[in-house]
């Protein structure tokens, strides 16, 4: 194989067989529980990375139903969303994710540096609960329940909340495991399509894991829960580089 036909092939890892199609990528039917909850303070600011900036101790916990992902399938994602803001503009950086499908895993460390691990979590409806669950090898993480659709969420605040600059901490290592190049990456929602939102009671149990450690930052208080449905898109057009660090 020649150069030139390596630069015309390569897209993603490995060469002749990628683990992921090229974008972009319409995820239809994507259903979340969301429960937002206040955290500690200053475990929290230990891991939002600077120039981000966090103005108050919550934390949203995601469990996340993706039944007709383009390109990667159907898979189901849970973890930590951070409020922040950056440069005057609030939004929401990515903490941790774990899903159970290596296509989008793969996509999204590769091409944007979503912080995926593989995991197995998943969402559902039993009787009147809305249960979300995240399981580490054999080990539960944890446990979010929420009232089965008790009220109707305000829509125009959750398109909006959707359609929110969202953050990323892209991490390329060089060959002998030292950073190359860290980026702080910048993206948005595209062509959102909100099927439907509703609120209710929620609870959210976070248990010790070494591996899966959503539990150093504790739950002190369940503030709210959204349940929802959506269409969207992600664009690769859609994400840029709002700020890089120089790595010797």
């Amino acid at each position: 194989m020649k150069e030139c036909d390596v630069r015309k092939r390569a897209f993603s890892m490995p060469l002749t067989n990628p683990a992921y199609p090229p974008g972009p990528y319409r995820l239809r039917q994507r259903e979340y529980l969301i429960i937002a909850y206040r955290t500690d303070e200053g475990r929290l600011r230990k891991v939002v990375p600077e120039p981000l900036q966090v103005e108050e101790p919550v934390v949203k916990y995601e469990f996340i139903r993706m039944p007709d992902s383009m390109g990667f399938g159907d898979y189901t994602e849970s973890g930590q969303v951070i409020p922040v803001s950056f440069e005057g503009r609030r939004g929401s950086y990515t903490h941790c994710m774990f899903l159970n499908d290596e296509g989008p895993i793969a996509g999204g460390r590769e091409l944007w540096g979503f912080p995926k691990k593989l995991a197995n979590p998943s969402l559902r409806a039993v009787v009147d609960t809305l249960v979300g669950t995240l399981d580490y090898g054999p080990v539960r993480v944890a446990t979010g329940t929420m009232g089965y659709k008790h009220a109707s969420a305000d829509l125009a605040a959750v398109k909006a909340s959707l359609e929110a600059p969202n953050f990323l901490l892209k991490i390329i290592p060089h060959v002998d495991g030292t950073p190359r190049i860290c980026e702080l990456v910048e993206y948005r929602l595209q062509d959102v399509e909100l099927k439907g939102a509703w609120v209710g009671p929620a609870a959210l149990d976070l248990h010790a894991h070494a591996l899966a450690p959503v539990a150093e930052l504790p739950v002190l208080e369940v503030m709210s829960a959204t349940h929802l449905v959506a269409d969207l898109t992600l664009a690769p057009q859609s994400f840029v580089v709002s700020h890089g660090w120089h790595m010797q």
